[in-house]
């Protein structure tokens, strides 16, 4: 979609299951492309957070609202070099990770590879139609993390602080 000034946008309900991984079976699995993420934080809140993130040649602004499995979304491309000079300027912490797509039955998998101080997390998220969908559950998945706020990205940024 597109806004004024040809900004690419989207407005989304982000419907999310979230799991730690439990071992790396993962790695033997159908891998359909992979990305290097680094995102930071502008805002962060109990029930919304403000993100820049950078990938490739893209940047996105994003703001999420809400709770739980169902959560709102509206996403703005913006070019990469006002990102980076919005994260430096304002000082704020970056998360690192690579982003493999995983195919397993007729969902993608995205896991999340966590760098830096978040070195060895690893977790899974899959992107669901509506909130009770049935899914596959692939070997490599542990703990749900859903509903557990230490595991949203937003919080992730404090231990980095640590």
């Amino acid at each position: 979609m597109r806004g004024k000034n040809n900004l690419k946008f989207r407005i989304l309900k982000e419907i999310e299951r979230k799991f730690l991984v439990a071992n790396n079976e993962w790695k033997n699995a159908k891998c359909i492309g992979k990305r290097e993420f680094k995102q930071a934080y502008l805002l962060r809140g109990e029930d919304r957070s403000v993100r820049i993130r950078v990938t490739d040649n893209i940047a996105y602004f994003t703001i999420k609202l809400g709770t739980g499995l169902t959560r709102s979304e509206f996403e703005y491309e913006i070019p990469v070099e006002e990102a980076i000079d919005m994260i430096s300027e304002a000082k704020l912490p970056c998360l690192h990770k690579t982003r493999h797509y995983i195919q397993f039955g007729p969902d993608t998998w995205e896991l999340d590879v966590f760098h830096g101080a978040l070195e060895g997390l690893v977790m899974a998220e899959l992107e669901l139609d509506e909130e009770n969908q049935v899914f596959q559950k692939p070997s490599w998945l542990g703990k749900e993390v859903t509903f557990d706020p230490a595991y949203l990205n937003s919080n992730l940024i404090d231990r980095l602080l640590e």
